[in-house]
């Protein structure tokens, strides 16, 4: 029988890429595509790859309670009210938003904001603790699989903070603490559906710029989930000129004695039984084309030995990987389905 599930925040592009995901599920109905201003509207007016008669659907708590599982496709603030509420109810929860993300301490601190439901988030640096099973899991599957497998909240990863641990946490035991840098661009998808003057066509064409550094609330993530004791990481973001894709480029000193071999060797243990991660030669760096619509990832590190650092290259789609891809992959492995189902870690390419 297949498990019923649904979907709030469905308008934005992370939600709509889950409905497309999901129409090709063989295991999931997708019962509910819940947006609140666009109620009523039919899915293919604002989508219209989503052809059908599908329209969205008002935001109920009490059909969604009666679903297997809910994916919260909102901003941070709905997420941490129905959040809440969905876990309360016993109703599986994967969120999208940076809502359980961080411990509410950490939380504050980056969001400026309380948390309304601190018994909720996880705990420093621990996948699912002991004794709480209502926590929210970090669902980044390539480092806390069996934890998401007996979860029933995960907190899906940010996109930048997806590609820079996957990229980061297997040489984090190589690294000198402190040494830490992070560049990451992202197509303009990552910034949401509303309209904003500087995501206007012809403001983002033909451009490149940074934003939200030194402060950007991805760092506080990135912070919290990467291995090890290597201190405070400096992030900076940028908007780049297409409509998807995410590339990250992480710098960090070697300690020593690590050389370009040691550096493969910890890529090569760390996802070559992965499903979705490729990591790739030496050399050869990845393509955020190559990566469009799918789940995948592709990982390369080069040792820079006369500077005495290691520079590690991401990339992955935002909406997939980095959003709606992820969320359907911990879905899968929280409902006891195989984790590929309904996805690819190949691309559309040209």
């Amino acid at each position: 029988m297949a498990h019923k599930v649904g979907i709030v925040g469905a308008s934005g592009y992370g939600g709509a890429e889950l409905v497309r995901l999901l129409e090709a599920h063989p295991d999931l109905d997708l019962e509910v595509v819940a947006a609140h201003s666009q109620a009523g509207e039919p899915v293919s007016s604002l989508y219209p790859n989503l052809a059908g008669d599908r329209v969205f659907d008002e935001v109920d708590l009490g059909r969604l309670i009666g679903l297997d599982l809910v994916f919260l496709a909102t901003p941070h603030g709905p997420s941490l009210q129905l959040g809440g509420a969905l876990r309360h109810a016993d109703t599986r929860v994967v969120d999208l938003s940076g809502g359980f993300r961080l411990t509410a301490q950490d939380f504050s601190s980056w969001y400026g904001e309380e948390h309304p439901t601190p018994d909720l988030t996880p705990t420093p640096g621990v996948a699912t603790p002991t004794g709480e099973p209502d926590r929210a899991v970090y669902g980044l599957p390539e480092m806390f699989r069996d934890s998401i497998r007996g979860s029933s909240f995960v907190a899906n990863p940010g996109c930048y903070p997806t590609a820079a641990l996957l990229g980061l946490a297997p040489l984090a035991p190589l690294l000198e603490a402190g040494s830490v840098v992070i560049d990451g661009k992202s197509g303009s998808s990552g910034a949401g559906r509303a309209a904003a003057d500087r995501l206007h066509f012809s403001h983002v064409h033909g451009d490149l710029t940074a934003y939200g550094a030194p402060a950007h609330r991805h760092t506080g993530e990135i912070e919290t989930w990467l291995p090890g004791d290597l201190g405070p990481v400096s992030f900076t973001p940028h908007l780049i000129p297409m409509s998807r894709g995410l590339f990250i480029t992480g710098y960090g000193s070697t300690t020593d004695g690590v050389g370009p071999d040691e550096v493969a060797d910890a890529l090569h243990t760390a996802y070559d039984d992965e499903p979705f991660v490729h990591v790739l030669a030496a050399g050869t760096f990845p393509h955020t084309k190559a990566l469009a619509g799918s789940n995948g990832v592709q990982v390369s590190a080069v040792v820079d030995e006369r500077a005495g650092r290691v520079l590690v290259t991401c990339a992955i789609d935002n909406l997939g990987k980095g959003a709606a891809g992820q969320a359907l992959q911990n879905a899968n492995l929280m409902l006891g389905l195989p984790e590929q189902t309904a996805l690819s870690a190949l691309g559309v390419y040209p």
